[in-house]
């Protein structure tokens, strides 16, 4: 959108994706670059401040909600637990549309008419909603009960839906369509084709399925860490005006129990209203209130450093590696770069800011029907020295490096060997390989 160069993925092609959310940080990379700024370090680390100082204004936002609730010690144990948790570290700083669904949902919970809250305003929470909508139309899930709960609740319920809610849900879907007509060059209503795709026609199973019972046997738990006993002893002390939001909670993760596809973001929404419990539990206690805090803390603390600085690095230090490689080689314009991996294991043209001709292993999924489909990438691991040998059949379609993980060197060494490559660079990327990914990181030069 920006740079005129870079790589679009098949969700992009097959219009999956609105153009509301990157709009964001497409904004910042013209800025950087009408001002000459824009070198591959700041595109690197602007998106991740913005979307951190967006976290922290939610994470602010509920605390000011619990305040009005309930008194400024509890808001502090709230806000404790949620800065506490490792999965708000992890997740936070990341451009996933997971984390602005969240950003927003907090932000609208703030407005939300929960009984007590001061700052209700109808408007601004529907709006926030509608918002969150566009960008990730599942964001409608966790809204959904109590969305029905003040409408159950409101007097004039003719006038909320009349003069609030549809002119709202007018104004943002519109928009989304403008800015998507603009990008496509067509109209497409996003939004639908998404849900079509994932939930119609059910075929996010082509990047794993999980038992329907996954989130609350491994995902809700994992992704709670050690707040978990806190949130479930906080469940039976809350008063009743937050059934509401265990509700949510409940109703959220059955929902996406009856997806096939699973993933531990998906739930990231609903963690800061387990935090409302978790506050709560923290309250209550007296006596092992000290050890608890230092456990939480540590236990916290502990993992987020080490899911969010060590684990599975490899693959954005090997960009460092190919970036210098593009501003210090003069030879640069004969480079090119094949990443063997499994597909988008590394980030791409963003952390190299150079339209060096690089490709990777694709795996779209099959749109087409075929029973027994394969993508690139598993046909090249079905024999990923064959297929070498088949698609560089001639030495001068060779690129000059190769990046692999370390588990597939040992099968592809002839092919290595043969082709005169040598192993010019090592990173570190992991303490649990599994499956296609491997422990390091290995980049091969063209002698």
């Amino acid at each position: 959108m920006v740079f005129n160069y870079g790589y679009l993925t098949w969700e992009w092609t097959e219009r999956l994706r609105g153009y509301t959310y990157p709009l964001i940080f497409a904004s910042i990379y013209k800025i950087l670059h009408l001002l000459g700024k824009d070198s591959v370090q700041l595109l690197i680390w602007i998106p991740r401040l913005a979307q951190a100082l967006l976290s922290a204004i939610a994470d602010i936002r509920l605390y000011s909600l619990m305040k009005q609730l309930e008194n400024q010690q509890m808001a502090r144990w709230v806000f404790f637990c949620q800065l506490s948790s490792w999965f708000t570290w992890y997740c936070c700083t990341r451009t996933l549309t997971n984390t602005m669904e969240t950003v927003l949902t907090i932000i609208a919970l703030f407005y939300y008419p929960l009984e007590g809250s001061k700052s209700m305003n109808s408007v601004k929470y529907s709006s926030l909603v509608a918002l969150a909508f566009i960008i990730r139309p599942t964001a409608v899930i966790p809204w959904i009960p109590l969305v029905f709960r003040h409408f159950w609740q409101e007097r004039k319920k003719l006038n909320l839906i009349l003069h609030q809610f549809l002119p709202i849900g007018f104004v943002t879907l519109t928009l989304s369509l403008i800015i998507d007509r603009i990008f496509f060059g067509q109209w497409t209503l996003v939004q639908y084709n998404f849900l079509k795709f994932n939930v119609l026609q059910n075929l996010g199973t082509f990047y794993g399925s999980h038992p329907w019972h996954w989130y609350f046997s491994q995902g809700f738990p994992a992704v709670l860490g050690t707040h978990l006993p806190f949130f479930i002893h906080g469940c039976f002390l809350a008063p009743k005006r937050y059934r509401i939001l265990l509700v949510t909670v409940l109703w959220t993760l059955l929902i996406y129990s009856m997806l096939s596809h699973k993933e531990f973001r998906f739930i990231y929404p609903v963690l800061p209203f387990c935090m409302v419990f978790c506050g709560y539990s923290l309250n209550h206690l007296k006596t092992w209130k000290k050890p608890a805090l230092s456990f939480l803390f540590l236990s916290n603390m502990l993992l987020a450093l080490y899911t969010g600085l060590v684990h599975q690095r490899g693959t954005l230090d090997v960009m460092t590696h190919i970036q210098e490689l593009c501003y210090n080689n003069r030879n640069k314009s004969s480079a090119s770069v094949f990443i063997m991996m499994p597909c988008h294991s590394t980030p791409y043209y963003s952390h190299v800011h150079y339209p060096l001709p690089m490709r990777f292993l694709q795996c779209p999924p099959d749109l087409t029907g075929k029973s027994q489909y394969l993508d690139e990438a598993d046909i090249f691991y079905l024999n990923p020295l064959n297929w070498l040998y088949k698609e560089f059949h001639n030495d001068s379609t060779l690129p000059t490096h190769l990046i692999i993980f370390s588990i597939l060197e040992e099968e592809i060494s002839a092919f290595l060997i043969a082709s005169n490559y040598e192993r010019t660079a090592v990173f570190f990327h992991t303490h649990l390989p599994e499956g296609r990914t491997g422990s390091h990181i290995y980049v091969y030069e063209r002698k």
